[in-house]
């Protein structure tokens, strides 16, 4: 009974706090307040989402700066019981996943917030072995969009991604164990002050990323081989002197960021490479792909850009339209940020030459400022 909402766009248009939308929560703040949504009190999209918080982690199997987050929404309608048997049910009879390769944490609780023992009598019912709940604290199992907001507690969902047997107790130090969903229950609002107080009414907010789940389903451990990359990862490959096991954390980076300059230079935000704020962020992914493909031997003066970011806007067109509308404005922006950036390395080069050529001793530290800084 759930309606699907279109994907917002990757830029905020009604919210200037952040830079781009990290969660498919975020475009729906003003419906978990309170206000009615058009489309009803069910609901479910897959959102572009952008989060740069961890840009070091790209680069490693699972890590991605843009990705597409599937999820599900209760305004007022159900709650907790209900989210969690909709999930259990997704997981193990329509994705049939094993349940013994599920695990789950739930919110311990703290001085404000009681202990969430509703999720965890749920899971146990449902048949998730006791051994496999986790009770974490505020840290792990609350969740908040900013320092302000709609907020509550979360029961996160982990599946065993690794051919050892699985463990007949979860640790969720254990890395083989991976994050799929997570199901927020959105029951309190948190002052600047800090203060915690119910909201007016209960909702439940569900996030689970896609391109893991992919992976999951085809039985691959690392995202970028799974159906979502392998076409874009063949295709550097192609483009470079060194294949995927040679040097995967380039090729990854350089598939990564490249997308997510697709998605924000096709926004209709219309943003551009600037050194300031979504600019900002553009530039600096536009480039860091630019220094990859310089380890990749990638030829600079070749259009490897044009072709990677080609593929991802045929790959992507046909759900979300603006790519295909915003096709010349993309390549124009990856096209021109790569010449420019170029230059800057050349000339950069020669002056560092210049400067550490006629070094006696050590660098002093406005020297190494200047260098680092420009």
């Amino acid at each position: 009974g759930h309606k699907q909402i279109p994907s917002a766009p990757v830029v905020p248009e009604n919210d200037p706090s952040v830079l781009f939308n990290t969660a498919g929560m975020q475009p729906l703040i003003p419906y978990l307040m309170g206000q009615p949504h058009p489309y009803g009190t069910r609901l479910v999209d897959y959102q572009k989402c952008i989060r740069t918080n961890d840009l070091d982690s790209v680069g490693d199997k699972t890590h991605h700066t843009f990705f597409e987050m599937l999820g599900n929404w209760s305004l007022g309608d159900y709650f907790k019981e209900e989210s969690i048997s909709y999930s259990f049910e997704f997981l193990t009879k329509i994705l049939n996943i094993p349940v013994e390769k599920i695990a789950v944490t739930v919110f311990a609780g703290d001085n404000d917030i009681p202990r969430d023992e509703v999720s965890f009598n749920t899971w146990k019912n449902l048949g998730i072995d006791e051994n496999k709940i986790a009770y974490l604290g505020k840290e792990d199992n609350f969740w908040i969009a900013g320092e302000s907001g709609p907020c509550g507690p979360d029961t996160e969902i982990f599946y065993f991604r690794s051919d050892d047997e699985v463990p007949s107790y979860f640790d969720p130090k254990d890395e083989r164990w991976v994050e799929i969903w997570n199901n927020v229950f959105m029951q309190y609002y948190k002052n600047s002050d800090g203060k915690i107080s119910d909201l007016p009414r209960k909702n439940v907010d569900t996030g689970m990323g896609y391109e893991r789940v992919a992976a999951i389903l085809e039985g691959v451990d690392d995202n970028y081989l799974s159906s979502v990359w392998i076409d874009v990862v063949k295709k550097i490959e192609e483009i470079s002197k060194y294949n995927y096991q040679q040097n995967p954390e380039s090729i990854r980076i350089i598939a990564d960021h490249i997308r997510t300059a697709v998605f924000i230079a096709g926004d209709e935000a219309g943003i551009k490479p600037s050194n300031t704020d979504q600019g900002y962020i553009l530039r600096r992914l536009i480039r860091r792909a630019i220094r990859h493909a310089k380890k990749l031997e990638i030829d600079e003066n070749s259009a490897w850009e044009v072709m990677i970011a080609n593929m991802i806007i045929d790959k992507y067109a046909k759900y979300y339209s603006e790519l295909s509308k915003n096709k010349d404005v993309i390549l124009e922006v990856l096209t021109n940020e790569k010449i420019k950036f170029n230059k800057t390395l050349s000339k950069g080069l020669k002056e560092f030459e210049k400067i550490t050529s006629n070094l006696k001793d050590n660098l002093n530290k406005d020297l190494a400022f200047k260098l680092y800084d420009t």
